[in-house]
């Protein structure tokens, strides 16, 4: 598939494009995230000052929101060759990473959505003589514990597979004692932004209503956050399971 008919799926499939998160949702989380909102700050470590105009703009720039300030409501959109760019970048990192046979950490906080992406990668990954990051099963976070299926960390609550903004269950892997530190985070939400934020590489996934990773990857600290819709039907990744491997040299 080339570029451009890759660009035509994603929007096709509305990973891009016109994409189901609402413009008055962005708009509510790029205020969120300016205020310290726990669940939208992301575990993202200011470096600079940001203002709500700031974060606007750099959302208009890095994923392809409209820039419009007058445009409150309706469907807001993502663009599909930015969003390539960047899978462009995050292939090329994953990729060195498994040939120099590094050791990687895979996590989630939409495991309705991004889980299926996470586990290819680390099943390519391994194949290829990377290593994975395997973790200590059952902390507890809030009411729950982390679970890593398919070597992939994700937070459990009541039986299910939770979706979280939340930090702390990166934070808790972290601080387990004894734990690797590893050569790449693969993640989104607050699990990529809490480990760029201490330091760790770091490539992550954010839909268009996810402000605090593109500020972290403004920051220098994520080194690249790939923008696209982070929750639609897991089949649809497929085609972008299949470009990232293709690109870091694994299919």
């Amino acid at each position: 598939m080339t570029e451009p008919e890759f660009a035509e799926y994603l929007r096709e499939s509305r990973i891009c494009g016109r994409v189901a998160t609402a413009r008055e949702n962005n708009i509510d989380h790029m205020h969120g995230f300016v205020a310290g909102n726990e669940h939208l700050e992301f575990g993202v470590r200011w470096t600079r000052e940001w203002t709500y105009d700031k974060v606007f703009q750099l959302m208009a720039e890095r994923v392809g929101t409209s820039d419009d300030p007058d445009f409150l409501e309706g469907v807001d959109t993502i663009s599909a060759e930015k969003c390539i760019a960047a899978l462009n970048e995050y292939a090329h990192i994953f990729g060195q990473t498994v040939a120099d046979g590094g050791s990687l950490l895979f996590a989630t906080g939409h495991p309705a959505g991004l889980f299926p992406i996470y586990a290819e990668l680390a099943r390519a990954a391994e194949s290829a003589g990377a290593h994975i990051v395997r973790i200590q099963e059952g902390d507890r976070f809030l009411d729950g514990d982390l679970r890593q299926i398919m070597d992939v960390v994700m937070f459990e609550q009541y039986g299910n597979l939770q979706h979280t903004h939340f930090p702390g269950p990166m934070r808790l892997v972290l601080e387990q004692a004894g734990a690797p530190i590893p050569d790449l985070v693969v993640a989104d939400h607050g699990m990529a932004g809490f480990a760029a934020s201490a330091g760790l590489r770091t490539i992550g996934i954010a839909d268009c209503n996810d402000p605090g990773l593109f500020v972290s990857a403004e920051q220098g600290q994520i080194e690249v956050a790939v923008p696209m819709d982070d929750n639609v039907t897991p089949h649809l990744y497929q085609p972008v399971i299949e470009f990232i491997l293709t690109r870091a040299g694994l299919l």
